[in-house]
C-alpha cells in the first residue's frame, strides 16, 4: 500500500527513497502531508473484537497480567468509537542489569524477602485501524526494534515463555492510562506515519515484571503484588492492566450534564454541589455565585459550569491573591502584593525592554551572530547573520503537581515554562535551563542522618521526598531534552525538623525551573 508522498514502507525500509524526506521548497498542504502523511477519507470496514480491558478511573486492585480477553460490555457499545485492533511487540531488559538488581533489592525489603528474582520487559501496545501489511510490520519492526540487538524484540512475549516453567511466578504490567494519549504516543505516531504507516493511530508503551519466589514458599499475595505495583507505577496517571489490551477503549460514559437548582433553593443549592464536587468555594464565592446567578443571570448553572469555573478562578489560574487588600494587625496596606512586585520595575525601567505585560519579561541584549533558516518551517539550510537579540529570564514553580506525581508534574512544569517564553514578543530561541528543588528529610534506606526523624508521616497523595528528588528532576531534564533545551544547573535544599513548642517545619511541596533564553521581541 502506498504511503505519505508515494513512499512505499518496504522503500522507505530499504532507504531507497529517503531523500525525499529532504525536498525543497513545498506548498505548506505538500508539506503537511510529506510530515504527518495521508489518512484514508474512510477507515476499511473491519470486524474486531474488543476486549474488556478492566480499568477503571478509581480504585484500581492489583491483578497479574494475563494474556485473555472478554466480550465487549454494554457501556463499550455506547462509546461508539471507530473500530481497531492492538498489535503487541515486546522488547528486553526494560531496565538494565544494575537497576533490576536495585529494584530487587528494593522489593526484598519492602515486599517480600521470599521473592529471589526479578525480570522485566516493556511492551507496545499499537493501536492500528484495519489491517496492516507485512512490508509495514517490518517497518514498525525497524523503528521499534534495539538497533544492535534487534533479537530483543519480538511479538511474544519473553516473559510469558518463562512463566511456564515457574508455577509461582507472577507477571505484574503497568502503564499509562488510557483515558488520554500520553506525549510519547503522539511522537511515536507522528514518527510512524512519516515512515508511511498511516494505519496506526496510538502507540502506548506499558512495562512488565516477572517476580520469582523462593522453591517451598507460598505464593505472592493480593497484597504484596499491590504492595509491588505502587513502587513501579504512578497512580496518578497509570494504571494496573489486569490484561492484554485487545483495545484502547476504557468504557468510561461521560457524566450527564445536569442543571443545579439554584433559583429554587438558593445558596443551599451551591453549598450541596460544593460539597458533592468538592469545588472548594469559600464564604465570598458562595455569596458572590449565588448572587450572580439569582439576581444577574436569572437562570440555574450547570454542573460543567461550575466546575469551570471553580478551576478558572482558582490561585493557581488567575493568583487573585496578589490583587487582594493587605491586612496586617488590623491596619491596611496602602499597597497590594502585585503593586509591590511591580514596583521594582517602576523604579528602574531602563533596562527593562518587557515588563508584567506578557507571558514573560525581557532586559536589552546586544547583537549577535546566529545560524537561521534561510525558509522557516521548511527543510532547508541555516545561514549566518547578526541579530539583535533581548535576554529573557523567567521562573516557573510547579509545586503541587511535582508533589502529587513527580515526573509527569515536572514535565508539564517544564513545558508550561516553556510556552511562557515562545509566547512573549515575537517568540524565543532556546538557550538552556535550571531548576531548583527543595524537599524534606529523604530518609535514604541504608544510610543515616542525625538529623531526620524516621517517624515523620506524609501525606498519602503527596510521594515520598526522596521520590519527589529522583522523579521531578528526571522529568524535567527528559521534557527539556524532548524539546532541545538543556537543563545545565540547579541546586538542590532538603530540610525537616520538630520545634522544641512541637511545631513541625518542613519542605513537602517542591519545585522551580529557570530558563535564560535569548529572544527576538517587539514591544508593542
Amino acid at each position: 500500500m502506498a504511503a505519505a508522498c508515494e513512499i512505499t514502507a518496504a522503500e522507505f525500509l530499504q532507504g531507497a527513497y529517503r531523500q525525499k524526506l529532504v525536498l525543497p521548497r513545498r506548498s505548506l498542504r505538500q508539506t503537511n502531508r510529506l510530515l504527518w502523511g495521508t489518512l484514508p477519507r474512510k477507515s476499511p470496514s473491519v470486524r474486531i473484537s474488543r476486549g474488556e480491558i478492566g480499568l477503571r478511573p478509581v480504585k484500581v486492585r492489583a491483578v497479574v497480567s494475563r494474556d485473555i480477553g472478554s466480550p465487549v460490555s454494554q457501556e463499550s457499545k455506547l462509546v461508539g468509537r471507530v473500530a481497531e485492533k492492538v498489535v503487541h511487540f515486546y522488547r528486553i531488559p526494560l531496565i538494565e542489569e544494575s537497576a533490576t538488581a536495585e529494584l530487587l533489592k528494593l522489593v526484598q525489603t519492602k515486599v517480600s524477602n521470599q521473592i529471589i528474582g526479578l525480570k522485566t520487559e516493556q511492551c507496545f501496545n499499537i493501536g492500528v485501524n484495519g489491517d496492516i501489511s507485512s512490508e509495514k510490520l517490518s517497518v514498525l519492526r525497524w523503528l521499534l526494534g534495539e538497533t544492535y540487538e534487534p533479537d530483543n524484540l519480538g511479538t511474544v512475549s519473553f516473559l510469558a515463555e518463562e512463566i511456564k516453567e515457574y508455577s509461582k511466578a507472577v507477571i505484574i504490567e503497568v502503564g499509562p492510562r488510557l483515558s488520554f494519549s500520553t506525549a510519547w504516543s503522539a511522537n511515536a505516531v507522528s514518527i510512524c506515519r512519516a515512515c508511511g504507516l498511516t494505519e496506526i493511530n496510538r502507540l502506548e508503551r506499558s512495562r512488565r515484571y516477572m517476580l520469582y519466589v523462593a522453591p517451598g514458599s507460598a505464593s505472592l499475595s493480593d497484597s504484596q503484588i499491590a504492595e509491588f505495583a505502587a513502587l513501579v507505577h504512578d497512580r496518578m496517571t497509570e494504571c494496573i492492566y489486569n490484561q492484554k489490551l485487545t483495545s484502547f477503549e476504557t468504557n468510561v460514559v461521560p457524566e450527564e450534564v445536569r442543571y443545579i437548582p439554584v433559583m429554587e433553593k438558593g445558596r443551599k443549592a451551591l453549598e450541596e454541589i460544593n460539597e458533592e464536587m468538592g469545588l472548594a468555594f469559600d464564604e465570598q464565592d458562595l455569596k458572590y455565585y449565588t448572587k450572580l446567578f439569582m439576581d444577574d443571570i436569572q437562570r440555574n448553572p450547570t454542573n460543567v459550569e461550575l466546575f469551570d469555573i471553580a478551576q478558572s478562578n482558582s490561585e493557581h489560574s488567575r493568583h487573585w491573591f496578589f490583587t487582594g487588600k493587605i491586612v496586617i494587625d488590623g491596619q491596611p496596606v496602602d499597597r497590594t502584593l502585585m503593586q509591590i512586585v511591580k514596583s521594582t520595575l517602576q523604579a528602574n525601567p531602563n533596562n527593562s525592554v518587557i515588563g508584567f505585560k506578557d507571558n514573560s519579561s525581557a532586559i536589552k541584549g546586544f547583537l549577535v551572530n546566529q545560524l537561521r533558516p534561510i525558509q522557516p518551517g521548511l527543510t532547508c539550510p541555516l545561514d549566518m547573520s547578526a541579530r539583535d537579540l533581548d535576554i529573557l529570564f523567567t521562573a516557573e514553580t510547579h509545586n503541587f503537581p511535582c508533589a502529587v506525581a513527580p515526573y509527569p508534574g515536572a514535565e508539564t512544569g517544564a513545558g508550561g515554562r516553556i510556552r511562557d517564553t515562545h509566547a512573549t514578543g515575537r517568540g524565543s530561541f532556546v538557550v538552556a535551563s535550571t531548576a531548583g528543588y527543595c524537599v524534606g528529610n529523604l530518609n535514604v534506606e541504608g544510610s543515616y542522618a542525625p538529623w531526620e526523624d524516621p517517624t515523620f508521616t506524609y501525606p498519602a497523595n503527596l510521594a515520598s521526598p526522596l521520590q519527589i528528588l529522583i522523579d521531578a528532576s528526571n522529568g524535567a531534564s527528559d521534557y527539556g531534552n524532548k524539546f532541545g533545551e538543556p537543563l545545565i544547573q540547579g541546586y538542590t535544599r532538603t530540610f525537616g525538623m520538630r520545634l522544641p513548642s512541637g511545631e513541625r517545619r518542613e519542605w513537602l511541596k517542591p519545585i522551580m525551573f529557570v530558563a535564560v533564553l535569548a529572544k527576538s521581541i517587539t514591544t508593542t
